[in-house]
């Protein structure tokens, strides 16, 4: 097996060897990957995760799925480092949404990052009386136009506006999708 790169980059091919060396059950496999992948995997998942310490235990989730699962990577279907980053990923979206972490929102306020900019309401109200999507918006429930506007207007992120509203991420998500239908259906 080629040594890492430079770069500390394992190539590859490298990474293919390494994962069937995973699948047979030698850790030399396991241990090229780790040296090679992850620092750029905490990266990725502090990225996805906003917090460090989540991140980090995505990452060792990661690790031990690849050093159970490594059997199941197929060279025919992709590259090494697309399947890890893919295991990661997956890792890092069952964590968000699978295991109700509100907590990875709780610290929004407290940070000082509340905006102190235009209210929901003020965007409505400065919109034509006579506007379709002033007439959309309002015939929306009033929390969930909030979402919405909040996302749009605002800019927050799903998950600031969980934390804002003190609501779990997934009926956050659920509320803007289903509500950018409404506003859609209305405005058609």
């Amino acid at each position: 097996m080629t040594a890492i790169t430079s770069a500390g980059l394992a190539g590859p091919k490298e990474l293919t060897e390494a994962l069937r060396l995973c699948a047979a059950g030698d850790r030399r496999g396991l241990r090229l990957i780790y040296e090679s992948e992850a620092a750029r995997m905490l990266g990725v998942a502090i990225r996805l995760l906003r917090r460090r310490d989540i991140a980090e235990e995505a990452v060792h989730d990661c690790f031990v799925k690849v050093w159970q699962r490594a059997a199941s990577f197929d060279p025919t279907r992709g590259d090494a480092r697309s399947w890890l980053y893919a295991v990661l990923r997956n890792r890092a979206l069952d964590i968000l949404r699978g295991e109700g972490r509100t907590d990875l929102v709780d610290d929004f306020e407290p940070m000082g990052l509340e905006d102190d900019g235009e209210t929901p309401e003020q965007a409505v109200e400065r919109l034509s009386d006579t506007g379709a999507l002033r007439r959309c918006l309002e015939k929306l429930n009033p929390v969930r136009r909030n979402a919405i506007l909040l996302a749009y207007v605002n800019g927050l992120t799903h998950g600031e506006i969980a934390g804002r509203l003190g609501l779990p991420l997934g009926t956050v998500k659920t509320w803007i999708r289903r509500g950018v239908l409404a506003l859609k259906e209305c405005m058609a």
